[in-house]
Parts: C-alpha cells; sequence; structure tokens
C-alpha cells in the first residue's frame, strides 16, 4: 500500500498517524520513517484498512485492540555507552580489571581508557587511573 493511501486510511478511522502508532504500540517515527519509502509493510496496511472499514462500519476498533494484550516492540539500535545504536554490534570496550578506575580496553583499535572516558595508549596491561 502506498503511504498516501495508508493516510487516507487513517483519515477514515479518525486518527492521525501520531494516535495509530500509540495503539499499536509503536514510535510515530517508525511509522511516519515509511513516508520516505513511499509504502507502509503489508501488516500496517492490513491494520490500517481494517481500522478505516470497522470506522465506517460504526465498530469501535478501540475496544477491540483494548482486549489484546501485547508487549510493545523493542527499539531498534539501544545506543548505549561504548554501543552505537543501530544493527547489533559487539562492544568497544573489554575491561582489563575491576573497580572503577581500572583499564578498559577498545575492541578494535586497543586504546586505552578508564570509565569516566580518559584514553591513551593502550598496553594490555591492567592500570590505576592514578598513574595516567
Amino acid at each position: 500500500m502506498i503511504y498516501e493511501e495508508f493516510r487516507r486510511q487513517l483519515g477514515k478511522a479518525g486518527l492521525t498517524v501520531k494516535e495509530f502508532a500509540e495503539l499499536i504500540k509503536q514510535t510515530p517515527n517508525s511509522i511516519t520513517n515509511h513516508a520516505a519509502e513511499g509504502e507502509v509493510p503489508s501488516h500496517l496496511a492490513i491494520i490500517a484498512s481494517l481500522m478505516g472499514d470497522m470506522a465506517e462500519a460504526g465498530v469501535d476498533f478501540r475496544a477491540t485492540l483494548g482486549r489484546i494484550e501485547y508487549e510493545p516492540s523493542k527499539p531498534r539500535g539501544g545506543a548505549t555507552k561504548g554501543r552505537f545504536g543501530g544493527s547489533k554490534q559487539p562492544d568497544m570496550f573489554i575491561r582489563t580489571g575491576k573497580g572503577p578506575n581500572k583499564t578498559m580496553t577498545n575492541a578494535t583499535t586497543g586504546l586505552g581508557g578508564n570509565e569516566r572516558g580518559d584514553m591513551f595508549a593502550g598496553d594490555g596491561e591492567e592500570h590505576d587511573d592514578a598513574q595516567h
């Protein structure tokens, strides 16, 4: 389904993209990102079409959705300290000691640093911050 038809179906249902996203426990961006592609995935097209037809027939689709128990989708990416968002990647830092002041070595470059982000040339040895 092209994105404009998708929006038309949401209009029939009396919904904005934001309201639709909230009803299906998605983020609005996860829906509007499809505008650039020009088409929406078939599962979203089916849901929007059913909602539009149900609304036209006087059926309360909100009550139907309210009876369904489901978990929201987990956001993709999930950037955290030492890990960029997007596709799953290996951890960037490997702990080489215990405690808050011990070295963390970048798994890719071999450079070392501590948990505060202070960086220095890694030699594979444990270091205490006070020495650097």
